[in-house]
């Protein structure tokens, strides 16, 4: 007798499980292939702290090569423990962004030499290298090393000389009216500062990438004013940061750039509003240009004056700022306890340009020149607020011909504050202590009322 062959059946429940096993492996090496050869990463922390700001990834993008990074630092340190692990997962970060940024850790116990040739102070400084020259980093955060890196990319290492002598506002100065912050934060873009008096210099030097003027405290004399005027007509770059105040011998330079300057000062309710000084002027709005390209922060102009221009063939003109829609430029004096109120028979109602960029063609050379009405938005007092600094590096980018490195200046860190005017407050007051409860107190009466009957 032949034996019957017996038949396995597999049944569709098991066929079903065995096609969904085979795709979902095949789904898993899939996505293992797809993994390893593009990574993504998501930052989800509220101020995200693993990721880089956009003015520190465009500073990346301007470096066209191996970034060095050599850290001094030891295999423990007392008080932050393994100090190595820190600074390795925060240029991480960097190199995700550029992959061509190279780490390396010297240890000053062990390679004492190597500490001292590098003028090594601390535990954990470093060096940065690029393009032959390099940087010396005390601390490390995002506005450090990002500022770093950009100015490793500024690699023309201009100079700019300011004026001096008659008690203007000095870029390497420490009081509140100076600029000390301001020029410290050039030098660290890779820009070198110099003073210039020209009661003792012939002209302005040829070597000088800009020339930048502040108020000056005394009259110029007339000689010096000439030198200034020679330096324009030649087609010199400069920077004009007018105050409040009379010219001080400076009429002739406004009268060679065309400017038409309304005596006072400027007064906007805005800035009374977000609980500031009246006698503050706060701007959020810039007309396309590349100064302000992609700018978006708001910038602070205490005691500000109007700028004005005429029109003419000679120069190519633009307002940069614009600001105080609801304000008036005042030639009265100013008391915060004062009540804004415009005098409508003598005060000018706004809005205004605080800020002018002129530009012209001169022996085959670019000429380009700018102009604030107000030096205090730089002081060392007011520089901290809001984007004020950063407006102030892209004029000087823009006006030594770096229109490259126009970017927002990397921020240390990422705060949640909200700032809010005094009637935002005063409605969200209202609301919690009045509103909320009064509606809840209704809202329980009338269930009670329904209850009840």
């Amino acid at each position: 007798m032949p034996r019957k062959m017996k038949y396995f059946r597999l049944s569709p429940t098991l066929l079903k499980n065995i096609a969904f096993t085979l795709l979902l492996l095949i789904a898993a090496v899939a996505l293992y292939q797809f993994s390893a050869r593009y990574s993504a990463q998501w930052d989800v922390t509220q101020t995200k702290l693993n990721s880089l700001e956009q003015s520190s990834i465009n500073a990346l993008k301007l470096l066209q090569g191996e970034v060095r990074v050599t850290v001094y630092a030891t295999e423990q340190d007392a008080k932050q423990g393994d100090l190595r692990r820190l600074i390795r997962e925060f240029i991480a970060i960097y190199q995700r962004y550029k992959s061509d940024i190279t780490l390396t850790f010297v240890d000053p116990l062990k390679e004492p030499e190597a500490m001292r040739k590098a003028a090594i102070q601390n535990n954990g400084e470093l060096v940065v290298e690029y393009g032959g020259r390099s940087a010396h980093l005390t601390s490390l955060n995002e506005q450090t090393l990002s500022s770093a890196l950009l100015g490793l990319a500024h690699s023309k290492n201009e100079l700019l000389m300011y004026l001096d002598g008659h008690g203007e506002r000095k870029l390497d100065g420490m009081a509140n009216h100076d600029l000390g912050d301001f020029g410290n934060k050039l030098q660290q873009n890779g820009y070198r500062i110099g003073s210039l008096n020209l009661t003792l210099a012939q002209n302005v030097p040829g070597n000088a990438s800009l020339l930048l003027l502040t108020h000056p405290q005394t009259p110029l004399l007339q000689g010096e004013v000439d030198k200034i005027l020679r330096h324009i007509d030649s087609g010199g770059n400069l920077l004009w940061l007018i105050d409040a105040e009379p010219l001080r011998g400076l009429e002739p330079v406004a009268e060679k750039l065309g400017l038409l300057l309304t005596p006072g000062m400027i007064i906007d309710p805005a800035s009374q509003d977000m609980n500031a000084p009246a006698n503050w002027t706060l701007s959020a709005g810039y007309p396309p240009h590349p100064v302000t390209f992609n700018f978006n922060l708001i910038t602070v102009f205490p005691f500000a004056r109007s700028l004005g221009s005429e029109e003419n063939s000679v120069w190519e003109r633009q307002t940069l700022i614009e600001a105080a829609p609801r304000g008036w430029v005042s030639r009265n004096a100013f008391k915060p306890s004062d009540k804004l109120r415009i005098d409508k028979n003598h005060d000018i109602p706004g809005p205004f340009s605080l800020a002018l960029a002129l530009q012209r063609n001169v022996n085959n050379k670019d000429q380009r020149i700018i102009i604030v009405g107000g030096a205090s938005f730089l002081a060392n007092a007011y520089s901290g607020n809001g984007g004020n600094i950063d407006l102030g590096i892209n004029m000087i980018n823009w006006l030594s011909n770096e229109d490259a490195l126009i970017t927002t200046q990397p921020r240390s860190n990422k705060d949640g504050i909200v700032t809010l005017s005094t009637r935002a407050l005063t409605i969200i007051s209202i609301s919690l202590v009045i509103v909320i409860p009064l509606i809840l107190l209704i809202a329980g009466g009338v269930q009670w009322w329904r209850r009840r009957s």
